[in-house]
């Protein structure tokens, strides 16, 4: 007879076997042979606590404590099983764990709840297979449809439609529930906020909001040796320009705007030759959408004046974009009560990652916890949280899910 975990700690190392990496990461992209080992045992281990499962038609996995009532709506708890390429055991997988435990918990002590409670481990948040993130919340909100990934293929060429297939999905319609009454995420911060500020658990008031940016800049290739420097058309030149005035800018705003230049390819990219073409993206961040769209319309006009400064050519093109998310209020003074009573440190503040609670937001009241990353180190083999703070978000999801499903 199989051994399922009992705690945290177990539970944790248990879910990390599925993927493992030799440095110590987490490998299991969607619909891999570790992302279905990993749904299998996990849908076994909520069977033997005594929840009812299915999976939905795109892979999502659910367990349900239901109550007497086959007509009450449903809170929904829970998190995404994917990783990165060799990322940490807690990103994703101890949302998972946390509502198994916690549901497991709840029913031991206090048996049927007056409202459904399921615990959900989605098929996709991260993007790291294919260029589509939060596929499976995505899907559950009807945000996205089989269609946004109909001609998608990974970077090896293998289909995202195939791919699901062969992994046993994406075969029926898939239904959009209406039944969701409230999503609550529990998740690491993957950000150093909580451990400098000394606090157990964040609060977060709202998931910023994100642009990204692929900036072309096009100028002309020449001989550095015999080009006068007056002569040029160096698209890196005026590159470095913008990238520079783009950190400069973001001074003008407040703490919570965040930007970054992740790539830069340059061509021809050869020592003795002025390049002709640089690209770069830009990746902007903020909680509320006006600051947001009045920050990258300023840089992009700038970028502009710069390209005409020297005689370059520009392209901007936005690529990706989400809309920030406010978190429910409500629910949030009931943590906040919570952590008070319970002697719990917490502090408010937002979340710069994505996640599946910002999608859920614009469905449902939804928040979502997060308990502290040592180091602020996510992504990574090296992404670690105590057993102390996990604990604690757990103990504050139980309260918080008792209050919701029992006290009525």
């Amino acid at each position: 007879m199989a051994h399922y975990p009992t705690n945290l700690h177990e539970a944790i190392d248990w879910l990390a076997t599925f993927g493992a990496e030799r440095d110590g990461g987490v490998t299991r992209t969607l619909y891999s042979k570790p992302w279905k080992e990993a749904q299998q045992a996990l849908k076994a281990w909520m069977e033997e606590a005594g929840l009812l499962t299915n999976y939905d038609s795109i892979g999502n996995l659910f367990g349900r404590l239901p109550c007497s009532n086959p007509n009450a709506p449903t809170i929904l708890i829970g998190s995404h099983v994917d990783t990165v390429k060799s990322g940490g055991k807690y990103d994703g997988a101890y949302g998972i764990i946390a509502g198994i435990l916690a549901l497991l918990h709840l029913k031991k002590q206090y048996g049927q709840p007056a409202i459904n409670l399921e615990v959900v481990s989605f098929c996709e948040e991260e993007g790291s297979r294919f260029p589509v993130a939060l596929w499976g919340s995505g899907m559950m909100t009807g945000i996205y449809s089989y269609n946004d990934i109909r001609d998608t293929k990974d970077s090896e060429g293998s289909s995202f439609q195939k791919a699901m297939m062969e992994a046993g999905f994406g075969l029926s319609e898939y239904r959009v529930r209406n039944d969701i009454q409230t999503f609550i995420e529990l998740h690491i911060e993957q950000g150093p906020t909580l451990e400098k500020v000394e606090k157990s658990i964040g609060i977060v008031k709202a998931i910023v909001g994100q642009k990204r940016f692929r900036i072309t800049v096009n100028g002309e290739s020449n001989h550095v040796g015999t080009t006068s420097m007056k002569w040029r058309r160096d698209a890196l030149h005026g590159a470095v320009n913008m990238i520079h005035d783009l950190y400069e800018s973001i001074k003008k705003y407040d703490e919570d705007l965040v930007t970054s230049v992740g790539q830069l390819f340059v061509e021809p990219n050869v020592p003795n030759v002025i390049p002709n073409q640089v690209q770069f993206t830009v990746d902007a961040r903020h909680p509320n959408e006006t600051v947001l769209r009045s920050f990258c319309h300023q840089f992009t006009e700038m970028f502009k004046t710069h390209a005409k400064k020297r005689d370059l050519d520009i392209q901007v093109e936005m690529w990706h974009e989400v809309q920030p998310s406010q978190m429910d209020s409500n629910l949030n003074e009931m943590i906040q009560s919570i952590c008070t009573s319970s002697n719990i440190p917490f502090h408010w503040m937002n979340s710069g990652a994505g996640h599946d609670a910002q999608l859920f937001a614009r469905v449902c009241p939804t928040t979502i916890l997060f308990v502290p990353s040592q180091g602020g180190i996510s992504h990574s083999p090296l992404e670690y949280t105590s057993i102390q703070d996990l604990e604690s978000g757990l103990k504050v999801l139980l309260q918080l899910l008792h209050q919701l499903a029992y006290k009525r």
